[in-house]
């Protein structure tokens, strides 16, 4: 094992043991000294194991804190091939939170959710509803570092960005929750409804109403369901104000 598998395998928690060869001729040889564990730095900070950050320290942090507790993460195999975590943007009291799947080779260079062709689609579905990014909406991704090669998150990544993705839900406290695409869907509220099933219903986070469509980059690939993804957005409108529905 090399040394940076080492400190990897020690950053997510596993106790390492060393092999001690015989002893040496004409006497015994001491046991090595234990090597420290590597903790994440809200980790160490808060005192607490890596797992029970996740449940404890991340729930009171504040957006300074929360933001600096996103780059410092090692919880999951993603932080070994970002450039940079990417917390989220926009207007931290919005009414409207926008949720995706994770960040792509742009975000990850640039540190911004929805910056590339995706982005673009997203900003032009936000204008059809009336809304600009960073005016009363905030975006954001179900995992905070760039999956290699831009694959899906897999179940265990959603599950370690999970306490920070809902840390910026308390803190935003925003009227209305749409999430983009299948892997947000799972990383928020779970199950393993398909998309389609999903859509055109009121689901909910707490007290927070949360609707489902399609992610911008599955809509470039799909573009006849460009009008799904309208009637979806149309049914988030009359929900915010108040309107009808499932």
């Amino acid at each position: 094992m090399n040394p940076k598998q080492r400190i990897i395998l020690q950053e997510m928690g596993f106790q390492l043991w060393e092999l001690r060869s015989g002893p040496a001729a004409g006497g015994t040889q001491a046991p090595a000294a234990p090597r420290p564990a590597v903790e994440p730095a809200f980790a160490r900070a808060a005192g607490v194991t890596p797992a029970a950050a996740s449940r404890t320290a991340v729930a009171s942090m504040d957006w300074a804190q929360l933001a600096q507790a996103v780059q410092d993460c090692r919880a999951c195999e993603l932080c070994m091939h970002r450039h940079q975590a990417v917390l989220g943007v926009g207007d931290q009291q919005a009414d409207w939170l926008f949720v995706g799947e994770g960040p792509g080779a742009e975000e990850d260079a640039r540190g911004e959710p929805f910056v590339g062709q995706a982005g673009k689609l997203l900003d032009a579905m936000l204008a059809a509803i009336d809304l600009r990014r960073g005016e009363n909406v905030y975006i954001t991704n179900a995992v905070k570092c760039r999956p290699e090669g831009n694959r899906t998150p897999h179940a265990e990544e959603l599950a370690a960005c999970k306490p920070f993705l809902l840390r910026q839900i308390a803190l935003l406290q925003p009227r209305l929750i749409v999430l983009l695409g299948k892997a947000a869907v799972h990383g928020v509220l779970g199950g393993g409804d398909s998309l389609a099933a999903l859509r055109l219903k009121r689901h909910a986070l707490g007290e927070i109403p949360v609707l489902v469509t399609y992610h911008p980059a599955y809509l470039l690939r799909n573009l006849p369901e460009k009008a799904k993804a309208w009637e979806d957005l149309c049914f988030a409108r009359r929900a915010i104000q108040g309107g009808g529905g499932n």
